[in-house]
């Protein structure tokens, strides 16, 4: 089988390896794969469209793949530079290269007239193009690449305007300039941190209907301030997306919990007072402005650069409490420590401009929002306007690729039918990494669609179900409204576990202990960390290496071709077992892990128990309702 990879970010990279290593694990013949990437290196978004000093907001525990694990002296969090070094150095371990078509851009794909796929391709050197014949195509051409620029009136009248995507470094921003950032996202935080540091004359953030700030890491309160305790400046705490357990969250969880909006209910609860608790604000952490609408809790794209927070809140937080006194208890008992910025310093956050006048004055949208208040009877007339208003997808390799019915490809990852990845009709054709989780990273999410893709492609009879049932399509993903520019939204854990199921990846609890209790590698301990991995740790990539199509294991022979010392479990037992070890004391244990499992768990056994009474009363409705039918 021949396979044409279209993009070379983590997506395509990971896509391209499970292609070409897949005769070592699914029994089928080797597959020949190219990879087409138009710019000059691999790494996409993380290569091509970063800024200085940029670093990832997902950890490097989530985000790297399965069977290629960070370096142990690594940062929690990697700079870009050091994840495109990783990527590199995956490429070069899963010799990748002599398959990577680089500085080749994809013209047009359309369906051969003998059937499978014909990609047409130039070479950015040449004037010619050239054709390469396929039975798939696997679409890994990302999120980021073409940018999106809501227009604004008069936009041309302020003297420098440009997108996020071109922005590269802090001179960009100039010296003593009014800057005007359009977005409200991570890069729009990021930038206005760095116009902070130039400096600015005045930096100004427009958002449309709020944002909500989350930690990198998981709170680490100190208790009792009042009485002279201090944070322990040496101490890191686990990163937030490998901080949750997955037992009854995703594991054993009833069908019908977790298609009900109380899971939901739950935890925009829990998260907002937990912030309020720790941190004096419901909006974010340290965020006191800017604040989400209530009914948008089953929709956060959550925010996890927040060094602009406290610029952006500083004007706000003592207006921000009803009770001062409340606050005053409160933080003498349990407080998160909030950085403090310069009273000179102040990011203010704005509405969106409605229009720019002909003396190149911002007009903002009137809001009922105490910024739009703030800002009403100021003048505002920027020097520079960044749109940081992130990226549309478009695919127009494939706009005309056939005028019949049946020879159309899908117009994007929304059109097709299985977890937004490839439509069942025709599993020939694959999206994958085009899905945005609301906490977590898409590079391990890129892995898992490859994965349950390629073993769909070439041996569906490894698959529980080759036919995967649509019914368990919704439950992972955000309930966006019609109007929301980004509707591919998902629950990062929920959606990587049904990935695993679908695959037959997903290890039960008497299965896992019969693993650890034959466990033989090195770590002491090893069995009972195993085990409490499966139950306390996050849906990590490596955690479905332990049985399924892609089994990891040392003693199978399979990972002649892998870094990782030892397969699945090694991980498991080592580097991924600190993800549970350094959780802080009851924050960490009780409040992340124990307090939800034991709410899940009495939930989802509660259903188990009463599932024949529902079976029953859907029975008899179903009945009533065919006898109104035929009368």
């Amino acid at each position: 089988m021949r396979v044409a990879v279209i993009g070379g970010g983590p997506s395509g990279l990971v896509t391209l390896k499970y292609l070409l290593n897949s005769h070592l694990f699914l029994g089928t013949d080797p597959v020949e794969a190219m990879l087409f990437e138009s710019e000059d290196s691999v790494g996409g978004v993380f290569a091509h469209r970063v800024y200085e000093d940029a670093e990832l907001v997902s950890s490097k525990q989530l985000t790297t793949f399965s069977d290629f694990r960070p370096n142990p002296e690594d940062p929690d969090f990697l700079s870009a530079e050091r994840y495109r070094a990783y990527l590199n150095d995956y490429c070069t371990h899963f010799k990748l290269w002599e398959h990577i078509n680089l500085s080749t851009t994809v013209i047009k794909v359309r369906r051969g007239l003998k059937g499978g796929h014909v990609v047409t391709f130039k070479r950015n050197s040449s004037s010619q193009t050239e054709d390469y014949h396929c039975d798939a195509v696997a679409i890994c051409s990302g999120l980021h690449v073409e940018p999106n620029i809501p227009r604004i009136e008069g936009i041309e009248r302020v003297p420098v305007v440009f997108h996020s995507s071109k922005f590269k470094k802090y001179e960009q921003l100039g010296v003593g300039k009014t800057i005007l950032i359009l977005g409200s996202g991570e890069t729009a935080m990021d930038i206005g941190y760095m116009a902070m540091q130039v400096p600015a004359k005045r930096v100004l953030m427009s958002h449309r209907d709020g944002f909500f700030c989350a930690p990198k890491r998981v709170p680490d309160p100190v208790i009792f301030p009042i009485l002279g305790n201090k944070p322990d400046p040496t101490r890191l705490n686990v990163p937030v997306d490998s901080s949750s357990a997955s037992l009854f969250d995703t594991a054993y969880v009833h069908h019908r919990l977790r298609d009900h909006m109380l899971l939901w209910h739950y935890y925009d609860r829990f998260i907002k007072w937990t912030l309020w608790l720790v941190g004096g604000s419901k909006y974010g952490m340290g965020q006191f402005i800017g604040q989400l609408p209530d009914e948008k809790y089953h929709a956060i794209l959550f925010n996890k650069s927040s060094k602009a927070i406290p610029y952006l809140s500083a004007p706000y937080i003592s207006q921000s409490y009803s009770s001062p006194l409340l606050q005053r208890i409160r933080s003498s008992i349990i407080q998160v420590p909030l950085p403090t910025p310069p009273a000179d310093k102040v990011i203010d956050l704005a509405p969106w401009p409605s229009r720019i006048d002909s003396s190149g004055t911002v007009h903002f949208t009137k809001t009922a929002r105490p910024e739009y208040h703030r800002l009403k009877n100021q003048t505002v007339s920027p020097d520079v306007v960044i749109y940081a208003t992130g990226y549309t997808q478009s695919f127009p390799f494939l706009s005309s690729s056939s005028s019949s019915s049946s020879g159309k490809y899908p117009a994007g990852p929304e059109k097709v039918d299985t977890r937004s990845i490839f439509d069942s009709a025709d599993p020939s054709v694959a999206f994958i990494g085009f899905v945005r989780p609301s906490f977590g990273a898409i590079p391990p999410l890129s892995e898992l669609q490859a994965q349950l893709w390629v073993a769909r492609l070439l041996a569906p009879h490894l698959l529980p179900d080759s036919k995967l049932d649509a019914r368990d399509e919704g439950h992972y993903r955000l309930k966006r409204d019609g109007s929301a520019r980004i509707q591919y939204g998902v629950d990062h854990e929920s959606y990587a576990y049904q990935l695993a199921l679908d695959m037959g990846a997903a290890v039960g609890f008497l299965e896992v202990v019969r693993m650890g209790w034959g466990y033989k590698g090195r770590v002491k301990g090893g069995w009972w960390k195993l085990v409490l991995v499966w139950a306390l740790g996050a849906n990590f990539n490596t955690k479905f290496r332990l049985r399924g199509p892609w089994v990891w294991d040392s003693d199978s022979g399979s990972d002649s071709n892998q870094r990782g010392g030892g397969g699945a479990k090694e991980v498991m037992v080592g580097e991924l077992w600190e993800t549970v070890s350094r959780r802080g004391g009851f924050f960490g244990h009780v409040t992340l892990s124990g307090l939800p499992m034991m709410v899940f768990g009495l939930l989802s056994l509660v259903c188990w128990i009463l599932e024949p009474v529902f079976k029953l009363v859907e029975q008899v409705i179903f009945i009533l309702g065919s006898l109104r039918i035929k009368t």
